[in-house]
Formats: structure tokens, C-alpha cells, sequence
């Protein structure tokens, strides 16, 4: 197989990839939370041929030699933290994250935890009769205890500082905090890998504190919460659509490439001496 195929080949596995990546943020335009997502590529290994003297001819000024690239390949996937819009909903436990930082949820019985954007919460009864504040898919929200957030079952309204405390009100008009929200600030974004539900984890082998550190939220702080918001979708549909285009563009121009090498080879092959 010679380098023109290979290359080709190699050139269309990376622009593919890029397809899909492009594919997926324009697919979740309106998704609540939703960060676009960024793909870094990087050359591959780079052949440098040496010319012979003979190709040193009177007025050539270019130095001998030249460099046959073997195309790019994917190196990282990570998300664009950048803010979006908020959306007002006037819902209790909506919640909109202002600033750098992700929501810390529960996602099974063993404690396992995962980091998302998407503030949508509801009061959910769990199977001990405890009304718990979740995600739509059910999953615990962390408090800055560590554990689940219990609201209370017959509070007049619930109160949601731009810190993340949750303050409820009885009955009888008695204010108590019941809780706050926990807030995870990614120092290292290109180790969050996105799973379903539009969740994040941490990469194998990485330790949490590496990559996530707790925030604190307040007037005081660059990051607050704004209760009765959404945040929504970062993803600039007019850029990705460009994008999109000048890949696909990329991408058919590859396979010309690669078939005219293919044609070119058939033709050698059919030669007679």
C-alpha cells in the first residue's frame, strides 16, 4: 500500500471522528447544561527524505530533502466549560450554576458520583419515605456534607441562596437551613469523560482531587447559583454548522484522494512489460 492511501485513510479515520463529535453537540443544541465538546488532533509520525545531489540543480534555492506527513489522529476529547444562556422557569428547585463549577450527583447504591451542568432538580421520595432533591433521572444531589439533601415534606416555600444554601419555611413562618448544595470546579477538564444523562466521571485511573476541587458560592465569589433558572446549551449552532460543512468538505476530498490512488495502483498493476 503506498503513502498516498495510507495517508488518505489515516486523514479520513480522524475527520470521522470529527464528524461525530460535530454531530453530537449539534444533536444537543437544546439540551439543558450541555457542554459543547472539543476534539485536539495531533500529526503523526513525519518521514524526512534526503534528495540525492543530483536533484541539487543551478537556481534552486529550496535545501535538499522533504518531509512525507502519514496524516492526524485524535488525542483528546474534552468539554468546553464556557457559559450558556439562562433560561428563567420561576420552578423552586431549578438551579443555574454562574461561574466555573458542576453540581456533584449520586449515581448508584455503592456512592458513586458524577458532575453535571444540568441544574433541573425535583423533590423525589427514595425508598425509606425521605423527599431527597434529584436530577429528572433520579439521581441524589451532594450537599457540601457529603451526602444526599433532605428537604422537608410539609414546608411552606423553599429558598435557594446564590450560595447553594437551601433554606425552607414552615408552616408557621420559621426559617431554617436545611442543607446546601455542593459545588465541584474542574481543574483539569480534559480528564471528565461524558457519560449518559449528560453527566461527567473522572478518566480511570485519575484521583478526584486531581482533576475537581470544591467552590465556594456567593455574592463574594465569581460563581453563584440562581434559583428558578436553567442554564442552557453552549452550543453555537452557527459555528458548528460551519464547522460541519468545512469538514465534510475535508472529509469527500480525502476519499477523491484515496480512490484516484486506488485507480493509479490498478493501473500499475495491469501494466505489461
Amino acid at each position: 500500500m503506498n503513502s498516498s492511501m495510507i495517508n488518505a485513510m489515516v486523514s479520513m479515520n480522524g475527520l470521522q471522528q470529527k464528524l461525530d463529535l460535530l454531530a453530537d453537540n449539534i444533536a444537543n443544541v437544546n439540551t439543558v447544561g450541555y457542554k459543547r465538546k472539543e476534539a485536539s488532533f495531533e500529526d503523526l509520525l513525519t518521514t524526512m527524505t534526503q534528495q540525492p545531489e543530483d536533484f541539487s540543480q543551478p537556481g534552486r534555492r529550496s535545501p535538499l530533502g522533504f518531509n512525507q506527513g502519514w496524516g492526524s489522529r485524535l488525542v483528546s476529547i474534552q468539554p468546553d466549560l464556557s457559559q450558556g444562556p439562562l433560561q428563567q422557569t420561576d420552578l423552586p428547585y431549578d438551579l443555574a450554576i454562574s461561574g466555573n463549577a458542576l453540581f456533584e450527583v449520586i449515581t448508584d447504591d455503592a456512592g458513586t458520583t458524577a458532575y453535571t451542568r444540568n441544574g433541573a432538580f425535583q423533590a423525589t421520595m427514595d425508598a425509606s419515605g425521605e423527599t431527597i432533591l434529584t436530577t429528572k433521572e433520579g439521581y441524589p444531589v451532594v450537599g457540601t456534607d457529603g451526602d444526599r439533601i433532605i428537604l422537608p415534606t410539609n414546608a411552606k416555600s423553599v429558598r435557594i441562596d446564590e450560595d447553594g444554601s437551601i433554606v425552607s419555611q414552615s408552616q408557621a413562618g420559621e426559617f431554617e437551613t436545611i442543607g446546601q448544595v455542593r459545588l465541584m470546579q474542574a481543574q483539569k477538564p480534559a480528564m471528565l469523560t461524558q457519560v449518559a444523562d449528560n453527566l461527567y466521571t473522572i478518566a480511570d485511573g485519575m484521583n478526584v482531587g486531581d482533576v475537581l476541587t470544591e467552590v465556594d458560592a456567593g455574592t463574594d465569589s465569581d460563581i453563584t447559583i440562581r434559583q428558578g433558572y436553567l442554564e442552557q446549551s453552549n452550543v453555537d449552532l452557527t459555528e458548528e454548522m460551519t464547522e460541519l460543512t468545512t469538514v465534510q468538505r475535508a472529509y469527500q476530498l480525502t476519499a477523491r484522494a484515496l480512490t484516484s490512488s486506488d485507480t493509479m495502483m490498478g493501473l500499475a498493476n495491469n501494466l505489461r512489460a
